[in-house]
């Protein structure tokens, strides 16, 4: 499970990222540097955090499959479309990147028998932190700190599986509803407006 989310999370992020490099207008090297870091930066900060040698670095697959993301974004010129940001298949892609990942940092997590605080902190961080350091390095505000229910609903997926991992409940289908719920959440999160008032 945690491969077929791990890499369900980095096509999708690698798709926002490129995304985000194009509107950007940054070059070749810039739009690869903005997919690679919201694609697979959260997940070697996870990796760190709990002493393991970052997957990426040990395995081919996830750069192949970002390269095979760039050269089919480039290729049907999704980068010269307007707006795409608002686009519906491309919200839908950044939510699912966004609870695969938030479910890859939970399960590493879990397995390293980390508290709550720990499930939360690495479900967090693999789901926004290569996001962070992209929109710091292109010189913007961070997403997750202009839109109130985004990191929010990263925060949700941790806490619902380290409650199941309590009564051991974690498996495919308790997995496939939590993806589902949080997919769902953020999306109507998104379309409704939701936020967390400051006061």
């Amino acid at each position: 499970m945690f491969e077929i989310t791990e890499y369900i999370g980095i096509i999708a992020f690698a798709i926002s990222g490129f995304f985000v490099g194009a509107r950007n207008r940054l070059d070749f090297l810039g739009v690869l540097i903005s997919v690679f870091l919201t694609a697979l930066g959260g997940g070697i900060i996870r990796d760190i955090l709990v002493d393991k040698t970052p997957y990426t670095f040990i395995h081919t697959a996830p750069a192949v499959t970002i390269l095979v993301v760039m050269i089919l974004l480039i290729l049907f010129k999704f980068h010269k479309k307007e707006s795409i940001e608002n686009k519906p298949w491309f919200i839908i892609s950044d939510s699912i990147g966004l609870i695969s990942f938030s479910i890859t940092g939970a399960l590493i997590a879990i397995e390293n028998h980390l508290n709550i605080t720990g499930v939360l902190v690495l479900s967090f961080i693999t789901a926004v932190g290569g996001g962070i350091i992209r929109d710091v390095i292109i010189n913007e505000v961070p997403f997750i700190f202009k839109t109130g229910f985004y990191g929010t609903v990263s925060l949700l997926v941790g806490f619902i599986l380290y409650i199941l991992s309590l009564y051991e409940q974690i498996s495919f289908p308790t997995l496939l509803l939590v993806f589902l719920l949080g997919v769902s959440i953020r999306l109507l999160a998104y379309y409704r407006h939701w936020s967390i008032p400051l006061k």
